[in-house]
């Protein structure tokens, strides 16, 4: 059990037996009436996401989550296998778990996996990864930086918007939370 005044970002909830993720939170104290704390909570399984607030001070239970960093090591079938780095225990992760990460994973790369009484709850990828652009239209004698777009596709198969000078064979940073292009790797 936790008090509403101990959440912060990334913390899981047990709420009527469903685990919700804190994406979000704010204390409010109003000038009239109590204080509460407004908060954004994804459900872990589904992604469904709500908003929920609660009175200050009231108390939560909160889900016994263990993250470890763990390594891609390929995919088999539809399952993601990931590799833990103390143990080298191996587990499969099935798409659904993985959701959108996957169109940033490359073999031998690092993730943080949440396990929830032996059960995957989610995978999370570093804020930003280094990919290899292995197609793009080529770009025109004068296009800048401070100009428009184009499709690019990486090395894992994804499609992100790379500014016009980008050729093929060029690493680039791009950010794993929304898949927008960063900068030059």
């Amino acid at each position: 059990m936790a008090s509403t005044n101990d959440l912060k970002n990334g913390l899981v909830l047990n709420l009527e037996g469903q685990l919700w993720q804190v994406q979000e939170f704010q204390h409010v104290k109003p000038g009239k009436g109590p204080a509460f704390v407004r908060t954004t909570l994804k459900q872990i399984p589904s992604g469904k996401i709500v908003d929920k607030t609660f009175n200050a001070g009231t108390k939560v239970e909160t889900a016994n989550v263990d993250r470890r960093n763990m390594t891609f090591l390929y995919k088999e079938g539809d399952d993601f296998v990931f590799m833990d780095t103390d143990t080298y225990d191996q587990i499969p992760v099935g798409p659904g778990v993985v959701g959108d990460a996957a169109k940033f994973l490359l073999e031998n790369s690092d993730a943080t996996v949440a396990q929830h009484e032996g059960k995957v709850l989610y995978v999370e990828l570093p804020a930003s990864v280094e990919l290899t652009i292995t197609y793009t239209e080529p770009g025109l004698q004068g296009d800048r930086s401070s100009g428009g777009t184009k499709p690019a596709t990486v090395e894992t198969g994804a499609q992100v918007l790379v500014p016009l000078f980008i050729d093929n064979g060029e690493k680039i940073k791009v950010d794993t939370r929304d898949g927008k292009y960063l900068s030059r790797a």
